[in-house]
């Protein structure tokens, strides 16, 4: 969905419209939403509040959609979506338990496949006080910069609800950009432990 349509909405509606959209869009509506609250919309500590249990509740029904029913048609989906056979069911399990912060931190973090990485995470049975320790920092660490990133751009725009409105979409975009960066860095990390396993 456009910024500008996800600011309106949330300009409208507010918290009835937050629920709704952060569970079909979280990232980019925290970022808006963060925006908004520069200028009194929303209440800065009830959504970093907020977009923490929502992510947590989130992990929680992805995690128990893979532990109970990994062998049915929907868990077939999510893990072929990472292109995921039975017989890697051992690999994953291993990764998991070597390397649960990583492997968190890059799953959750992998835009597009996050949702079935935390159903693997269901499927290979991980240690439930890992996943949810793992999880609350990698959520603490995602949602509190987006909301924070959100709430900077807002208040450089000036504290008015015209110029964020008119430019909500320069700001995104400018989030996309570090968060792209942040991406490539976070890549050639992973590549380079990789290689280190290897023994490369």
């Amino acid at each position: 969905m456009d910024p500008q349509q996800l600011a309106h909405l949330l300009i409208v509606y507010r918290y009835w419209i937050l629920v709704p959209l952060a569970i079909v869009e979280g990232p980019i509506v925290a970022f808006v939403a963060g925006t908004l609250s520069s200028i009194g919309y929303f209440n800065l500590y009830g959504l970093l509040a907020f977009f923490f249990a929502r992510d947590m509740i989130m992990d929680a029904a992805w995690y128990y959609a893979g532990h109970f029913g990994w062998k049915t048609a929907f868990a077939r989906r999510m893990l072929a979506k990472m292109d995921i056979q039975e017989s890697h069911i051992k690999e994953i399990h291993d990764l998991w338990d070597k390397y649960p912060a990583r492997t968190m931190f890059v799953g959750k973090l992998s835009y597009g496949v996050a949702a079935a990485f935390v159903a693997v995470a269901g499927v290979v049975k991980m240690s439930l006080v890992k996943f949810f320790s793992y999880g609350a920092i990698v959520a603490v660490v995602e949602y509190f910069s987006l909301v924070l990133l959100g709430y900077f751009f807002g208040n450089a725009f000036g504290g008015s609800l015209a110029n964020i409105v008119d430019n909500i979409q320069y700001a995104v975009a400018g989030s996309l950009g570090i968060l792209s960066t942040f991406y490539i860095v976070r890549w050639y990390i992973r590549k380079r432990f990789a290689k280190e396993e290897i023994g490369e």
